[in-house]
């Protein structure tokens, strides 16, 4: 793949020496050139100095070709406008995008940005799974297809413990794909059945999550039939 990243900080630089050992071609943006000058002396040519958020400098360094465009600077504003030129003007599709405020990935989502990560969002996230805890937890969302993968512990009050998945007649926007019980890892089917404190992993849209949230969390919203006991 060829990949153009923007932004040389650490998240930056970590990311280029990582694709660089994984055989992929890359190239970092950064504007600061006393950051390219260090750069480049671990990186080399994979360095180049320029405002990636220019559709000029994109274009000098063949954006019309690149596989993916990864926007990581420590501002908000310039990930956004990264990702937008390599969409608009490059037709890029795949994008990602770094999300210091977590206040903003709702915006980045709506304008079409293919995936956004947040990592303020995905340290909470990280303290959650930690914490004994009985709701969905979002682990990662994937915009441009709407769906997003979220986890949830079931408590021993959950209307779906002792039913099976069958029964909880999920709709097909969601779809657990995992289920954690002890040190085992199980591949859910139909006639599973869900018991107290199993860790639930779903792929799901934001509706289909919604339902989920209902039938795991909410009592009374499991129908009765088909209920193994």
């Amino acid at each position: 793949m060829y990949i153009i990243i923007g932004g040389g900080g650490q998240v930056g630089y970590y990311l280029t020496r990582e694709l660089m050992r994984q055989d992929h071609e890359v190239l970092l943006l950064d504007k600061d050139p006393a950051r390219v000058a260090e750069l480049t002396l671990e990186l080399g040519a994979a360095v180049k100095r320029g405002d990636a958020c220019e559709a000029r400098t994109l274009d000098s360094v063949g954006a019309e070709r690149a596989d993916l465009v990864i926007a990581v600077t420590g501002d908000d504003e310039d990930n956004l406008v990264i990702c937008q030129v390599a969409k608009e003007r490059f037709h890029r599709e795949k994008t990602i995008a770094r999300v210091n405020n977590p206040a903003n990935e709702k915006l980045f989502q709506k304008l079409g940005i293919y995936i956004t990560v947040s990592p303020t969002n995905n340290i909470l996230h990280l303290i959650e799974a930690q914490i004994p805890h009985h709701k969905l937890v979002p682990l990662l969302t994937l915009n441009r297809v709407g769906l997003g993968l979220v986890e949830v512990t079931i408590p021993a009050s959950s209307p779906a413990v002792n039913k099976s998945i069958r029964t909880l007649e999920l709709p097909p926007t969601v779809n657990i794909a995992l289920i954690v019980r002890g040190d085992n890892n199980i591949t859910p089917q139909g006639d599973t059945v869900i018991e107290s404190e199993d860790r639930l992993f779903a792929l799901t849209t934001e509706n289909g999550e919604q339902v989920l949230r209902e039938r795991i969390l909410t009592e009374d919203s499991v129908p009765t039939t088909d209920t193994i006991a």
